[in-house]
């Protein structure tokens, strides 16, 4: 169980922000220099230099959203290029992708950052750029709002590369594309100029996930405790039934894949901001404003708390709460993350992840008024952020490429570095973790300054 900092503030991590970013300046050039774009995109590094594999193009967004992350920390105007160029030249067909649920990953990291920056005034707004990301968001919301499996009910999800019948937790986060398109005032336009709601479609596939991704200690299977997250549903296409739970990157379906609780925090934690910006018509006829941020708080309240109890007393979670190794590892809740253990990985990236996801949904209930469940939400994040931009888990050599070390891609499938003298992944580094590491970086640092509360929109 974490043992969360009680006294700890925004503030006293600064330095450790701004150590990130020094740190991440020098990594973000060398990968720019060496990478080959013809390559795909860099996924994860094994010994210590960043590799390509993997079952889709998911991370474009994240190398060079994180150049943008970069200029807005440090105003370093060569960043700016690096990521607006690299947006131009590589990003279209991530705009463009219909074979993805990755949308607000790739295209929220990169277009999504540009806009936001020149909504900030960060960079000079000028017309035909601004509509240019513009464009390309609309669509990216559109086009991943059309991978649509309707159920019986009202209900629906945004599926997965797995095919119609598969709903997987990650989604939740990729709303951001449609959620920024919405705010467009983009719609989906169907068969017969059918007109398609993106907040609509929005509600659905997070209350589709909630009911079916997310367990709320209720009985619906022996396995069912409160906060679990199952990262795959499964559907019969035929009736639209639900069949079961499933994992493709956890260790079974009854035990919690990590990284897919952290998006789950994330997403629905963001999206309780985001929601609360809109006028109560965006949620008709179906829908209530108040019931559905309800709904969306109830989710984050229950994986939080999950997450809580569940890790380590720093905050840094294995990579699933079921991992067989864990049983010859004796009392591992009561004591730090052990990365360099011979049984079972860390994932450094769920931690990163949850950690930005506590300190939104702290932030918000302390607004709402909920003072003492909100302090503690936000406490709990910023010991996560404390521990995991720090060694052994902040990368301080020049020769490593990654920010972040010791996160985890696909344990099940054996895809991750192992060095020769180990016996499980350790001391390598994920696209996505260093790019939301950065992210969390950016916010605590904001907050310790008093700048802007930064929003993916």
């Amino acid at each position: 169980m974490i043992q969360i900092n009680q006294k700890i503030l925004p503030k006293d991590l600064a330095p450790q922000c701004e150590q990130l970013f020094s740190l991440s300046a020098q990594k973000i050039l060398q990968l720019q220099k060496r990478w080959d774009p013809s390559k795909g995109a860099p996924v994860f590094t094994a010994d210590g230099k960043y590799t390509s594999r993997g079952w889709t193009e998911w991370t474009q967004g994240f190398q060079f959203g994180s150049a943008l992350l970069q200029f807005d920390a440090t105003d370093e105007k060569q960043f700016l290029d690096i990521g607006r160029q690299n947006t131009v030249d590589h990003m279209a067909k991530h705009v463009s992708h219909t074979g993805v649920h990755d949308h607000g990953f790739n295209n929220i990291s990169t277009y999504g950052n540009l806009l936001r920056l020149m909504r900030e005034k960060r960079i000079l707004e000028n017309t035909w750029e601004k509509a240019f990301y513009e464009l390309a968001l609309k669509v990216s919301g559109a086009v991943q709002a059309a991978r649509w499996t309707a159920l019986p009910g009202n209900l629906g999800f945004i599926y997965s590369f797995n095919g119609p019948h598969s709903l997987f937790a990650d989604t939740i986060r990729s709303l951001r594309s449609l959620a920024v398109a919405h705010q467009l005032g983009h719609e989906l336009m169907g068969e017969g100029d059918k007109k398609i709601s993106l907040s609509y479609r929005l509600l659905v596939h997070a209350e589709t996930t909630a009911r079916f991704n997310v367990f709320f200690g209720k009985g619906r299977d022996i396995y069912d405790v409160r906060g679990r997250v199952a990262h795959e549903s499964i559907f019969n296409l035929h009736d639209g039934s639900y069949r079961c739970p499933s994992s493709q990157q956890g260790f079974s379906p009854f035990s919690t894949w990590t990284r897919g609780l952290a998006w789950i925090l994330l997403g629905f934690s963001e999206q309780i901001e985001f929601l609360e910006g809109l006028q109560p018509t965006a949620f008709q006829p179906k829908w209530n404003k108040k019931n559905v941020i309800k709904r969306f708080v109830d989710v984050a309240t229950a994986v939080a708390d999950y997450y809580i109890e569940e890790s380590p007393t720093d905050g840094i979670p294995y990579w699933d709460t079921g991992a067989p190794g864990l049983t010859r590892m004796g009392d591992y809740r009561n004591r730090p993350g052990d990365p360099f253990n011979e049984h079972e990985p860390i994932d450094s990236s769920a931690a990163v992840i949850a950690a930005q996801g506590f300190v939104r949904l702290g932030k918000y209930l302390m607004i709402k008024g909920e003072k003492k469940a909100g302090q503690r939400y936000l406490n709990t994040g910023l010991t996560i952020t404390r521990t995991v931009l720090q060694e052994p888990y902040l990368s301080t050599s020049p020769k490593h490429e990654g920010l972040i070390l010791h996160s985890v891609y696909h344990r099940p499938n054996g895809w991750d570095y192992i060095p020769p003298k180990s016996k499980i992944p350790q001391g390598e580094s994920s696209m996505w973790g260093d790019y939301h590491a950065r992210e969390l970086g950016l916010l605590v640092l904001r907050l310790s300054q008093g700048k802007p509360y930064y929003r993916f929109w």
